[in-house]
């Protein structure tokens, strides 16, 4: 695989800048990782992350209301943000020669956000946020899946307890001062990480960085995580939930704590977990879909999040007709396999290969690699993982994978979230 050239240093204010050229098409893509997510809120206040992405697209003092997206697509650029656990993202790809108005809208919102603050933009977007709970979660079947396997894996006290959206009363009780305090402790140049990948040259992109970020004021130190993040990368004992809800076929998910993304052993749980269930080859869907049609279908996610210890989550929509129990004891029978014999070498050469070329394909786009690299920088400080990871991956072995699934997917450490069809059929025992 190609090496990606990567060039970081750190302005005076604590901005952490890494540059990646790459002369092959005219982009630039320009990517502003904060270290700040739904980890960061506190008891109160959950949602706010997310809330405050919104407003950012809200005008700053030198940009007319909601003008940052129309100025990148006059340009012929696109941009957006999101909000996760462990951070929040901004980011824009354009043509190369308009490098200098990526910089100055980001730099605008860094430095000069709140000025343009006002409770109706408080309360506007705070009703459109609302709103896509409303449409997400609450009125989506099996839509607070989420909210409640955090709840069941994570202790009350731990950053990750709570879901990304939050809840519509901590969402009602936001203020503006809230707002401002929340911009002025982590939307600073020493919590963020400012990429470039694409076509620029190299001086005048630390020019043009220099001068629309140089000046903006360093903030003060991040607070420490709230609660206690650290926790045990397995569940000290089953948990299981089950609920009634307006669904049409009953649906069992189930969840582990595994090592944080970063690891080793997270490599190994991805692979594992894509061995189990992802797509049509994997055991899961070929033993309960293909074949036992006990399932409508399956799937599985190893969620890459650093706090503590990460999670990874299996889950199982019943066919009509089949008692939802009937489908997880076949689940459990799959990682029994796999934890008791091991995985077969094609299946392990099958999902590395597909991973590599997954992995391949999408870090052609400098909006990806842009993206990557500013995440390995906000997590772990090594821009330079984007050019190792494979090597992780490669590192994978068939040991590894059966050790991980015998020591961590067990049913002593799972949680259970059955959801059944209100007065419905697959009844299962609390």
């Amino acid at each position: 695989m190609t090496r990606f050239p990567i060039e970081r240093y750190e302005l005076e204010n604590g901005l952490r800048v890494v540059l990646s050229p790459d002369a092959t098409h005219p982009l630039v893509a320009v990517n502003l990782w904060y270290n700040v997510g739904s980890r960061n809120e506190r008891e109160g206040r959950t949602g706010f992350a997310h809330l405050f992405e919104h407003m950012m697209f809200q005008g700053s003092q030198n940009v007319p209301d909601t003008q940052h997206i129309a100025h990148i697509e006059r340009a012929g650029g696109s941009m957006n943000g999101s909000t996760w656990l462990d951070r929040t993202n901004y980011f824009e790809t354009l043509p190369s020669n308009r490098l200098e108005l990526a910089l100055w809208l980001e730099s605008d919102r860094m430095g000069f956000l709140l000025p343009a603050m006002t409770r109706e933009k408080l309360d506007n977007q705070r009703d459109v946020v609302k709103n896509e709970r409303r449409w997400r979660v609450d009125n989506q079947p099996y839509g607070d899946w989420d909210e409640r396997i955090q709840m069941m894996m994570y202790p009350s006290d731990h950053p990750y307890h709570h879901s990304v959206i939050g809840s519509m009363e901590d969402l009602d009780a936001a203020d503006l001062e809230d707002v401002s305090q929340f911009f002025s402790t982590f939307y600073t140049p020493n919590n963020a990480v400012l990429t470039l990948c694409g076509d620029f040259e190299r001086d005048e992109a630390m020019q043009l960085v220099a001068k629309y970020f140089g000046d903006i004021p360093r903030g003060p130190d991040p607070p420490p995580l709230p609660g206690k993040p650290e926790v045990p990368t397995r569940l000290e004992a089953p948990a299981r939930e089950v609920v009634e809800s307006k669904v049409a076929l009953p649906r069992v998910y189930i969840a582990f704590r595994v090592p944080p993304y970063g690891t080793d052993l997270f490599q190994d749980a991805e692979v594992a977990t894509r061995i189990l269930g992802t797509g049509g080859s994997s055991r899961l869907y070929d033993a309960m879909v293909r074949e036992g049609r006990l399932a409508q279908n399956v799937g599985g996610y190893a969620f890459p999040i650093v706090t503590g210890a990460a999670m990874l989550v299996f889950w199982i929509t019943g066919s009509p007709g089949v008692p939802i129990e009937q489908a997880e004891e076949a689940f459990w029978k799959v990682l029994g396999e796999l934890a008791e014999n091991g995985c077969e070498p094609e299946e392990l050469e099958r999902e590395i290969t597909s991973q590599e070329a997954q992995r391949m394909i999408s870090l052609q786009r400098v909006s990806e690699r842009a993206n990557e690299i500013s995440m390995f920088t906000t997590l772990f400080d090594e821009p330079e993982r984007v050019n190792t990871e494979l090597d992780r991956l490669r590192s994978v072995t068939r040991e590894g994978v059966t050790r991980f699934t015998w020591e961590y997917l067990t049913r002593e450490h799972a949680g259970v979230l059955v959801y059944l069809p209100e007065g419905g059929t697959g009844e299962v025992e609390p």
